[in-house]
């Protein structure tokens, strides 16, 4: 194994972090799914899941079962190659995208090589995540037209439309950070937002000189909620109008790849907005002998989160629950014992604080769909044209213009 660690060290080094990073995407996807329903139930006072398991825990893996075993129909005059080639096409581009986020800064080490908490770290790692989500396009409007069906050709259609629209305004929104980093490098763009405003106002991009993007990023959330056919830019499935889009003629496990892939690509939104402009894997608190209790944010959170979920799960309505939840607060609490560990408590800073704005940007998400209706078509097109190309193209110009004045 050292022999061949040592001939082809990239691949052994790249295998392992993508098995398990995709080990972990793929259940963030299916859990995904629970946390916005039950989300959704409570903005609108009612339970969401909760028969499959505690807290309908187990409701993504009756999702997973329902999806593999139901009936696969296949219209019969679909162009078959590219109708079983969209979903695959939608999903894997999805996925892929992830590929260049890093997670932290720190280091570990595979089979004796140093490697970062990214799949890839690139130069230009912004341009090809960006090259990767403009391409998933391809995999709505072939979707809509091999299908042979008019609903979900006008589907496709619509979506191409709006997608290739909003990308405009998507990329235009986040010029304003790429200026005041000077990189495409995402771990560069990162760092280049440490330190704080009078010691103690983090120095992210979103408020951070010379020019602060409040107006770029609230562009480029928007934007992002429409480029992945979130409500209230949903439009490619609008029920009342369209049955349910590019996938209507879709079944079983292929019309659940078109629902990873949309939940994939907010995996991806929500990164890229931590990225860059509320500083990545920084910790909001400052880095001195005052905030040094702040390092053990993550040991405390995860134990609180345990000894919730043992207390709460002792006094269950089910046996079943009375068994899982206090299992799963075990497996926390131990957890939290693990990074008070010296070194650990380091190492999980990055990690942590990334993966808490993550989950932020996906419950705004979620919450921004259990709120706001759907618009029209054309109020979507007018938007993206009319109101968000031309203001995400004044912040790149007032962003300049505030780069040349203080570097004067």
């Amino acid at each position: 194994m050292n022999e061949f660690a040592s001939q082809h060290p990239i691949l052994v080094v790249a295998l392992p972090k993508i098995v398990v990073l995709l080990l972990v995407l793929l259940t963030s996807l299916a859990y995904l799914t629970w946390f916005e329903r039950k989300v959704v139930a409570h903005i609108q006072s009612r339970w969401g899941p909760y028969r499959v398991g505690p807290h309908g825990l187990l409701q993504p893996l009756a999702d997973g079962v329902k999806f593999l075993f139901k009936e696969d129909v296949t219209p019969a005059g679909a162009d078959k190659f590219v109708y079983f080639l969209a979903p695959f096409l939608s999903l894997s581009l999805a996925i892929t995208s992830i590929a260049v986020i890093p997670f932290g800064p720190k280091e570990f080490t595979v089979f004796g090589q140093p490697t970062p908490l990214a799949i890839t770290n690139l130069n230009i790692g912004l341009l090809v995540l960006f090259a990767i989500t403009s391409m998933g396009v391809y995999g709505v409007a072939l979707a809509g037209w091999s299908s042979n069906s008019k609903y979900p050709l006008l589907g496709g259609l619509r979506s191409s439309a709006q997608m290739i629209s909003y990308e405009l305004a998507l990329t235009m929104s986040v010029v304003g950070v790429i200026l005041m980093a000077g990189t495409f490098n995402l771990s560069e763009i990162v760092m280049s937002q440490q330190g704080f405003h009078w010691g103690f106002l983090p120095r992210w991009n979103l408020i951070g000189g010379p020019m602060p993007q409040l107006l770029g990023f609230l562009l480029f959330f928007t934007a992002a909620v429409a480029e992945t056919n979130r409500a209230p830019f949903d439009l490619a499935e609008a029920e009342s109008e369209l049955v349910a889009g590019f996938h209507t003629e879709y079944a079983s496990f292929k019309f659940a790849m078109f629902f990873m892939a949309e939940y994939s690509s907010m995996i991806t939104v929500s990164c890229l907005a931590t990225i860059l402009f509320f500083g990545g894997w920084l910790s909001p608190f400052p880095q001195t002998a005052a905030f040094a209790w702040a390092h053990y944010i993550p040991a405390a959170a995860f134990a609180l989160a345990g000894l919730a979920l043992i207390f709460y799960g002792i006094r269950y309505l089910t046996m079943f629950g009375r068994v899982v939840l206090p299992v799963l607060g075990v497996v926390l609490g131990a957890l939290a014992l693990l990074f008070i560990r010296p070194g650990v408590t380091e190492f999980v800073q990055g990690p942590f604080w990334f993966l808490l704005k993550v989950v932020f940007f996906l419950f705004v998400y979620v919450w921004v769909r259990g709120t706001l209706p759907r618009l029209r078509y054309d109020q979507l097109m007018g938007f993206g044209w009319k109101l968000l190309l031309p203001l995400s193209i004044l912040n790149v110009v007032i962003t300049s213009l505030a780069i040349v004045l203080t570097q004067r």
